[in-house]
């Protein structure tokens, strides 16, 4: 794509990046041209409107023209601004997370379903693997008297889900802690949620380049089969939810092998829930 020039107007600059990015290929051209301009320019996108015949800077054209460049290449728009959204929650991300996809949000929907109506409950909960914290924090959100710990064994993960724990509010009734899943805790717990590594190793290679050169790898690999975290969340898993439930996100073709996984140490499956493409995505497990 060719440099935005000095004193093109912000309306010239999103249409010029829209039709750049979609000449290479980019699923959502017009949205990601609309993200990226408010971005470099500190605008929402009321502002974007308003500010449409303003000309740009030269400093401004070349930040547009910057992260048109990234983008191209593949870098997602979440990198970029280093932002994604998340049931409702602005959530920061760094190399150090994986980006929340919206599918995730199904664990949240079935944990809440298996919760009942009741929503004003004490409860304790876990999160294991907390990445961005975006479970728990989209949990803490719909539960006003629950406490949360998440783990992980990324410092760098740990430190942006406190980042976002704090900014959102939610601080103090968050606890983060480095451990391999729930090693390190003692249960039980109300409601412990997962969102494991659950790619074959073989399979990361074909990925789409955004997730594949993006995406930390160690949040991605589950293992040859792909299976590796859940026989690590099966074994602890009893230990920790005692009468509680856990659930976890599971890849696509995987439910058979993780349902077989978790009852195989004794649990029930206690509910599934599919993504918006039909593909189970959310599963349930209780103690037998």
């Amino acid at each position: 794509m060719t440099p935005l020039a000095r004193g093109i107007t912000v309306a010239q600059a999103r249409r010029a990046l829209g039709i750049g990015l979609r000449a290479a290929g980019i699923d959502t051209p017009d949205l990601d041209a609309r993200i990226l301009v408010g971005h470099a320019l500190a605008l929402d996108h009321a502002a974007l409107v308003a500010a449409a015949t303003r000309p740009l800077a030269e400093l401004e054209a070349a930040r547009i023209s910057a992260f048109a460049s990234r983008r191209i290449a593949g870098e997602p728009v979440a990198r970029i601004v280093g932002q994604r959204e998340f049931w409702g929650l602005p959530l920061i991300v760094t190399p150090a997370v994986l980006v929340p996809r919206p599918e995730t949000e199904t664990v949240v929907e079935l944990a809440l379903t298996l919760l009942g109506n009741d929503r004003t409950r004490r409860l304790r909960i876990a999160d294991l693997g907390t990445g961005s914290g975006a479970i728990l924090l989209a949990l803490l959100r719909e539960l006003p008297n629950a406490r949360g710990i998440g783990t992980d064994t990324v410092p760098g993960a740990l430190d942006v889900a406190r980042r976002n724990a704090e900014r959102l509010g939610f601080g103090d009734r968050t606890t983060l802690l480095a451990s391999d899943f729930g090693a390190a805790l003692d249960g039980p717990f109300d409601l412990v949620v997962s969102n494991p590594p659950y790619i074959a190793s073989h399979e990361i290679a074909v990925l789409a380049r955004e997730v594949r050169e993006h995406d930390p790898r160690p949040a991605l690999d589950g293992g040859a089969d792909g299976l590796v975290a859940y026989r690590a969340l099966a074994a602890d898993a009893a230990r920790l939810i005692g009468t509680g439930h856990l659930v976890v996100e599971i890849g696509a073709g995987q439910q058979r092998g993780v349902e077989f996984l978790l009852t195989e140490k004794g649990l029930a499956i206690a509910g599934l829930r599919h993504d918006l493409a039909g593909i189970a995505r959310a599963l349930a497990a209780k103690a037998a």
